[in-house]
C-alpha cells in the first residue's frame, strides 16, 4: 500500500472549501491588532492571543529592530553551541525575577517548551497526571515521554485524587495543568491540586500560556493569582500571546532547570530564538511591569463580553471566572460553526471555529479572544455583529 494514500484520499477540507466554508489561512495584510485587513477589508480582530495588545506597541518593536541591527537576523545554532546570546540571558534572568524562580530557560516555541520540559524530567518509573483538556503541546509531550500518563477529568479534584492514590510511593509523580484552558477559558484548580500534590508526595507544573500577564496582580500568571507561588514548581509560559514575540519559557528551582538544560533533546538540538524575539520578549516584560493597568483593562474588557453575550441571550462556555479573555460562543455542531464564522468574517469580525475533533462532538464553538487595547467602539461592534448573525440563525 502507499503510504501516501492517506493523502490522497483525504477529502474533508476539500468539501468545506467547495461549500464556500473554509475558515482557516486567511492572511492578515496588517500587523496583529485589535483591527486588522483581511483580503482588503478591515476587520475587528477578537480572535487573536495578543492578549496585552504589545504586538504593535512601538517600544517592542524598536527593541526587536535594534536587535536585529546589533546582533543580525538569526543565530545559526542551538543554546548548546553556538547560540547563546547576551540577549538570552538577559531574558532568562528577567522572567526568572518575575514569576519568582531561581532559574529560566528560553525555548524555541512554545510548543516546544512543553516537549522539552516534560521529555527531560519524565522517566520510565515516572507518572505524569494530565488534566484531559490540556493543550496539544502536554499531550504530545506526554506521549514522546517515557513516563505513564494519567488522564483525570477536566478541573475534577476527585478523579485526580482517585489516580494519585493509585501510584505508589516509590514512582515519581507529577501534575501538569493549563493556567488558563484554551478552549474553556476556565481557570485550573491550583489550591486543590497543590494540596493534593502535599498529600501525596507529587511535583506540580502549570503551563501558564494563556495565564501569563493575565492573571495575577502583577501579571506572574496562576500562581500569583492564587497566591501560590512558592508551591508551583515549574511554570512554563509562552512569548506569542502576552509577551508579543516568538519562543516559550521554563522557570524552576536551578537544579532542575540545570537538569533541562543539558538533558532536553528539543532544547538542546533546536537552533535558539532570534535577536529580535528576545529583545521584543524583554521589551514587553518591561512593559506589563510598568503598566499593570493593562492587565484589569483586559479583565473589564472580558467581563463586558461575557455579560454582554449573556444579556443577548447568545449561549457561551460559562467558565469558572468571569477575568480571563477567553469567551467561546456555543455553536455545538461542526457545519453551524463554520456557517457562523463566514457570516461574521462577512460582517467584519474575526473569530476562531473550534470543530469536532479538536472538541468532543456537541461541543463545537467560536473561541473569541480578547486584547487589552480593544476600544469599546470595536467591542460593541463585535456584539452588534453576533447579534445580527444569531437572529438570522434563528429565523
Amino acid at each position: 500500500m502507499d503510504i501516501f494514500e492517506k493523502c490522497f484520499s483525504y477529502k474533508d477540507y476539500k468539501e468545506v472549501l467547495a461549500a464556500g466554508l473554509y475558515p482557516y489561512f486567511h492572511a492578515l495584510e496588517t500587523g496583529q491588532d485589535t483591527e486588522v485587513v483581511i483580503e482588503g477589508v478591515k476587520t475587528v480582530m477578537v480572535g487573536s492571543n495578543n492578549y496585552l495588545g504589545l504586538t504593535s506597541d512601538p517600544r517592542v518593536k524598536k527593541a526587536a529592530i535594534e536587535a536585529v541591527e546589533k546582533f543580525g537576523s538569526g543565530c545559526s545554532g542551538s543554546r548548546f553551541l553556538n547560540g547563546t546570546l547576551t540577549l538570552h540571558l538577559e531574558l532568562e534572568k528577567k522572567l526568572a525575577e518575575f514569576v519568582n524562580k531561581e532559574a529560566a530557560l528560553t525555548f524555541s516555541t512554545g510548543f516546544q517548551t512543553n516537549l522539552g520540559i516534560i521529555t527531560a524530567i519524565a522517566g520510565r518509573n515516572d507518572y505524569i497526571l494530565c488534566d484531559s483538556e490540556n493543550h496539544a503541546s502536554i499531550v504530545d509531550a506526554c506521549r514522546l515521554s517515557f513516563a505513564k500518563t494519567l488522564k483525570f477529568e477536566h478541573n475534577n479534584m476527585e478523579d485526580l485524587e482517585r489516580l494519585l492514590k493509585k501510584i505508589n510511593d516509590s514512582s515519581g509523580k507529577i501534575i501538569i495543568v493549563d493556567g488558563i484552558f484554551s478552549m474553556e477559558g476556565d481557570i485550573a484548580d491550583l489550591p486543590s491540586i497543590v494540596s493534593l500534590a502535599k498529600k501525596y508526595g507529587a511535583r506540580v507544573m502549570v503551563d501558564d500560556a494563556h495565564s501569563f500577564g493575565v492573571l495575577g496582580e502583577h501579571g506572574r500568571g496562576t500562581a500569583e493569582h492564587f497566591g501560590l507561588e512558592d508551591d508551583v514548581d515549574i511554570i512554563m509560559s509562552t512569548f506569542s500571546k502576552s509577551l508579543a514575540s516568538l519562543g516559550g519559557f521554563v522557570a524552576g528551582d536551578q537544579d532542575v532547570i540545570d537538569y533541562i538544560k543539558h538533558n532536553s533533546r528539543p532544547f538542546i538540538f533546536s537552533a535558539s530564538i532570534p535577536p529580535s524575539n528576545a529583545a521584543a520578549a524583554i521589551a514587553a516584560l518591561d512593559v506589563i511591569k510598568a503598566e499593570p493597568e493593562r492587565i484589569q483593562k483586559l479583565r473589564d474588557i472580558s467581563k463586558y463580553m461575557r455579560q454582554s453575550f449573556r444579556d443577548m441571550g447568545i449561549p457561551i462556555y460559562e467558565a469558572n471566572s468571569d477575568i480571563t479573555p477567553i469567551v467561546p460562543v456555543m455553536t455545538y455542531e461542526n457545519e453551524p460553526t463554520l456557517v457562523v464564522t463566514k457570516m461574521l468574517r462577512e460582517e467584519g469580525v474575526y473569530v476562531n471555529p473550534v470543530i469536532s475533533p479538536a472538541v468532543k462532538p456537541g461541543q463545537c464553538r467560536i473561541r473569541t479572544s480578547y486584547t487589552a487595547t480593544h476600544t469599546k467602539d470595536q467591542l460593541d461592534y463585535a456584539l452588534q455583529a453576533f447579534g445580527k448573525v444569531f437572529s438570522r440563525l434563528k429565523g
